[in-house]
């Protein structure tokens, strides 16, 4: 792994491969590892992840991570590692950043892969609760974080039958800094609604989302499938929140064949 300093934060990096590049945006709790089946695509891709302020090898900010921080901290990244246009893809809280970065850095995309988020805001119950959490983390630690989305997170398929998925879940947000956890939902709070955004998104888009989703079901994929125009739709069947880690294979496949038009 390497480490860029951005803004005075060091962030962690991950470069390999050439071709087209596919910049991964992770998600909530998680870490560039999250897309560890990825690196398979790349002897024809140059694949790079990197870790969001305060989660996995990168430091945490000096405010609340924004998803526009983490969209600023990837259009540097794309500057400084002359990668050109990219095609972003986004899970979750990542797909909240891929929107901002969407919205600021058209010019920076080739292509957008919206993974299991939804383009809506939260409600104020949703904050609340996020805001509950954050101050839970802060007493007791990343495993707080932990006990509320795992019984969530995964698919009932993986929930029964893949616990190497699940174990690689718990090492990476138990790895967590309490504070980047805290900041990170107190940013992803703050997002705003980027649903009348949809229909301006003119970059080929592809929208996965797993079938047994409970956090964005298939209601939400569709939103944005109806609204961008010349979206693609593909359901993972098997999946929870997180096909990269529960079925690799079948998100890379997916993945793969939207990435050939490039």
């Amino acid at each position: 792994m390497k480490k860029m300093n951005i803004g005075g934060t060091a962030v962690q990096y991950d470069d390999k491969g050439s071709g087209p590049a596919v910049l991964f945006l992770h998600g909530f709790g998680l870490s560039l590892g999250m897309w560890d089946g990825q690196e398979a695509l790349a002897p024809r891709y140059r694949v790079v992840r990197f870790d969001a302020r305060g989660f996995g090898g990168s430091e945490v900010g000096d405010a609340i991570l924004t998803m526009d921080r983490i969209a600023e901290d990837a259009a540097v990244l794309i500057e400084r590692l002359r990668l050109g246009p990219v095609i972003l893809v986004g899970c979750s809280m990542g797909g909240y950043a891929a929107f901002a970065f969407a919205q600021k850095h058209a010019a920076l995309l080739r292509g957008l892969v919206l993974v299991d988020t939804r383009a809506g805001a939260d409600s104020p119950e949703a904050r609340k609760g996020r805001a509950d959490l954050a101050s839970k983390i802060m007493k007791e630690g990343p495993q707080a974080a932990l006990d509320f989305f795992l019984p969530k997170v995964f698919g009932e398929t993986t929930r029964t039958s893949r616990a190497d998925v699940i174990a690689r879940l718990k090492d990476i947000m138990l790895a967590s800094s309490p504070q980047g956890l805290s900041d990170g939902l107190h940013g992803i709070a703050a997002r705003q609604d980027s649903t009348p955004f949809l229909r301006e998104i003119s970059t080929p888009t592809l929208v996965v989302c797993g079938e047994e989703d409970a956090i964005t079901p298939r209601a939400e994929a569709e939103i944005m499938h109806r609204e961008i125009k010349g979206s693609e739709l593909a359901m993972i069947p098997k999946s929870g929140h997180l096909p990269s880690m529960e079925t690799p294979a079948e998100f890379n496949t997916v993945l793969g064949k939207f990435l050939a038009r490039f």
